[in-house]
């Protein structure tokens, strides 16, 4: 097999969505409707933060980055799912690749960043409410999304240069529907040791970190709900924590999913599935999850939409 350095791949082929022509309009209908409940559910939830008093906190805040991480993630992968639907259209541009593969690093790994955040944001309303405002000022919380950003943008450049050292075989089918870094390493054709000494590490901090600081979030949330007197306290208490705790397990459940897939069966489909299940669904419940389950959220959507006073 003749090896051919990055500069003389021009593209890369990616897994088609379905062979079947008769399923192609049903998938197609179905992807596209999946991006405009995302998009505007999310952009939805950003406007009614902005437009309501009421939601100027940090928990809101968070919240409306969190809607606008997932706007982007949803955008980098959905629109090249809905063109790799139609027949021979299957193929991407090298450039193309490199820059989707680099936009996924970035939202995907920001939106576990989020979550360790807005985990931490319950924490201190939770255990320590007399010193809330005070902990989280405007300048934490400003640097709690900046730094974490910025960590993300550097991350997923060095990803992205160390690709474009690889060299490519002939053969550059990605077995999923969008290009992922993992699965563009295992195309090339010169040593990727470093390259995957770096993606594991990155996994291991992106993901481990704000993971860990969740579940010691919630850990201390629970210790310091149980020692409250009252049942309605209780209660109120965890309620604040219901709609959080539901995108951290939807999120991390289907990037489980993904890693377990790929671990127990051979079938690159299922894993193909698996991976888009994990960008596109957590982003498209998100917004349902806060609007269904929060009161305040949902008094600001019936204020947006139907310009009436709450009925919550």
């Amino acid at each position: 097999m003749e090896t051919r350095n990055q500069t003389g791949v021009a593209k890369f082929l990616l897994m088609e969505v379905t062979e079947d022509p008769e399923l192609q309009p049903l998938l197609f209908s179905l992807f596209l409707s999946m991006y405009l409940v995302t998009i505007l559910g999310n952009l939805l939830i950003i406007l009614a933060v902005i437009s309501d008093s009421h939601l100027h906190t940090p928990m809101y805040f968070f919240l409306s980055n969190l809607s606008f991480t997932d706007i982007c993630l949803s955008t980098t992968t959905i629109p090249k799912m809905l063109v790799n639907i139609k027949p021979h259209s299957q193929s991407i541009t090298y450039t193309g690749c490199l820059t989707q593969l680099y936009f996924v690093l970035v939202f995907a790994s920001l939106e576990s960043f989020l979550l360790g955040i807005m985990a931490y944001d319950r924490y201190v309303a939770i255990c320590h409410p007399l010193r809330y405002t005070v902990i989280m000022n405007p300048r934490l919380c400003g640097l709690l999304i900046s730094l974490p950003l910025f960590i993300c943008l550097v991350d997923a450049l060095i990803h992205s240069l160390m690709v474009l050292q690889l060299s490519f075989c002939t053969d550059v089918e990605i077995p999923l529907f969008f290009c992922e870094v993992v699965q563009v390493i295992k195309l090339a054709c010169s040593d990727t040791l470093i390259n995957n000494i770096l993606i594991y590490s990155a996994t291991s901090i992106f993901g481990g970190i704000p993971l860990s600081g969740i579940i010691f979030s919630y850990t201390q949330i629970v210790s310091s709900v149980l020692r409250m007197p009252s049942a309605s306290g209780k209660y109120k208490a965890f309620s604040t924590c219901g709609s959080h705790l539901s995108v951290v397990s939807l999120f991390y459940g289907t990037g489980f999913g993904v890693y377990i897939s790929s671990a127990v069966t051979d079938s690159s489909r299922i894993t193909a599935v698996a991976s888009m299940m994990y960008t596109v669904v957590p982003q498209m419940m998100n917004p349902f999850i806060y609007s269904l389950r929060n009161r305040d959220m949902k008094g600001a959507l019936r204020k947006l939409i139907g310009r009436t006073p709450s009925l919550v």
